[in-house]
C-alpha cells in the first residue's frame, strides 16, 4: 500500500524524461518559429552591427511596424557612420516612434546620411521634426548642399516678366533667376518659395522705381540685384538667397507720357465742360434778355394803344385848342 502511494506521488524517471523531452520540443518549436520569422532580419542586423534585438522585432510585429524597413534603416545608418546609440543616437525605439507617428523613416535616414556626408549639423530629432511638419527633409538637405534656382516671376499665372516703372515714366519688363539654398534652422515655420518670389519681385520693382531714368537701369542691371539682396528678402523664410541674376530686361511702354496724355485729355474735357457750362449760361441769359425785350415791347404797344383814347378824352373835355396861361414870372 505504501509503495502505491509513493508511485502516485513521485513520477518515475521515464515520465520525467518524457516531460523534459516534451518541454524541450515545445521550446525548440518556439525557437524555430521565432527564427523562421525574424531570424533572418536579426542575423542581418547582427552581422551589420545595427543593434536590433529579437525582442524589438517581435514587438514590431505586434505594433504592425514594418520591421524590414526599420532594420534596413538601422543598417544604412550604421554603415554610413551615424550614431545608433540607444540613448543619444538613432535607436530602434526612435525609429519605431517616428514610424508610428506617420513619418517617412527612410527619408529621414537618407537625409541624415546626406547631411553627415556634407558635414551639415542635423540630428535625428530635428530631421524627424522637419519630416513630421510636412517638409521633404531629404530635398531640404539636397537643396542646402546644391542650391536651386527659382524664376521670378514663377510663370504660373502666364506672366513671364515683372513690370516696373522708373521715375521718368518708362516701363521696364524684367525677368530674374533667384538662387537659393535651404536654411535648415528656419525650415520649420519658415516661408516657402512663393514668399521668396513675391519679396524678390517687390525688391526689383522698388529698385527700378527708385532709379531716375530707365537708362540707368539698362546701363547697370546689377543695381537691381544689389538693391534686392540688401533688403534682407530671405528673413523668416526657409531659404537663404545666394544670388539674384537678371537674365532678361526689355523696355516697355512710356507710362509717364501716357499718363500725361491722359491727364491732358482729362483737363481738355474739364475745360470743354466748363466752356459748355458758360455757353449754356450765356444762352440762358440771352433768352432772358429776349423775354425782357418782348415784355417791354408789349408795354410800349400797350402805352401806344392808350394815346388815341387820351386824345378822344381831351377832345371831349375841350382841352385841345385852348391856350393854357403861362405862369407869371416875378422879377426879383
Amino acid at each position: 500500500m505504501t509503495q502505491c502511494f509513493l508511485a502516485l506521488e513521485y513520477p518515475s524517471l521515464g515520465q520525467l524524461a518524457l516531460a523534459g523531452v516534451f518541454v524541450a520540443g515545445v521550446i525548440a518549436v518556439v525557437v524555430i518559429s521565432v527564427f523562421a520569422r525574424w531570424g533572418s532580419f536579426w542575423f542581418q542586423a547582427f552581422m551589420s552591427g545595427a543593434d536590433v534585438t529579437m525582442k524589438s522585432l517581435i514587438v514590431m510585429s505586434f505594433l504592425k511596424i514594418e520591421h524590414r524597413l526599420i532594420v534596413t534603416a538601422k543598417i544604412m545608418a550604421k554603415q554610413a557612420g551615424l550614431s545608433i546609440d540607444r540613448k543619444t543616437g538613432m535607436s530602434t525605439n526612435r525609429l519605431q516612434a517616428h514610424y508610428l507617428a506617420g513619418g517617412d523613416v527612410m527619408n529621414v535616414v537618407q537625409a541624415q546620411i546626406a547631411a553627415h556626408r556634407a558635414r551639415i549639423d542635423l540630428d535625428f530629432d530635428r530631421a524627424a521634426a522637419i519630416d513630421l511638419a510636412g517638409r521633404d527633409v531629404l530635398l531640404a538637405v539636397q537643396t542646402s548642399v546644391s542650391p536651386k534656382v527659382i524664376h521670378c516671376p514663377s510663370g504660373k499665372n502666364g506672366q513671364a516678366t515683372l513690370s516696373a516703372v522708373a521715375k521718368n515714366g518708362v516701363e521696364l519688363l524684367v525677368g530674374a533667376r533667384v538662387t537659393v539654398r535651404t536654411n535648415l534652422d528656419q525650415l520649420i515655420g519658415g516661408a516657402t518659395e512663393e514668399t521668396i518670389v513675391a519679396r524678390v519681385g517687390q525688391g526689383i520693382i522698388t529698385a527700378i522705381g527708385s532709379a531716375e531714368s530707365h537708362m540707368d537701369v539698362l546701363e547697370m542691371p546689377s543695381r537691381i540685384s544689389k538693391g534686392a539682396i540688401s533688403g534682407g528678402l530671405d528673413a523668416n523664410t526657409a531659404f537663404e538667397i545666394v544670388s539674384i541674376d537678371i537674365y532678361d530686361i526689355d523696355v516697355g511702354k512710356n507710362i509717364g507720357a501716357r499718363l500725361q496724355m491722359d491727364q491732358a485729355d482729362a483737363d481738355m474735357r474739364i475745360a470743354r465742360a466748363k466752356a459748355e457750362g458758360r455757353r449754356a449760361e450765356a444762352a440762358a441769359l440771352e433768352q432772358q434778355m429776349k423775354a425782357l425785350v418782348t415784355e417791354n415791347r408789349a408795354a410800349f404797344v400797350s402805352a401806344q394803344a392808350e394815346v388815341p383814347a387820351q386824345l378822344a378824352e381831351a377832345f371831349r373835355a375841350g382841352n385841345i385848342g385852348r391856350a393854357t396861361p403861362l405862369p407869371v414870372r416875378k422879377n426879383s
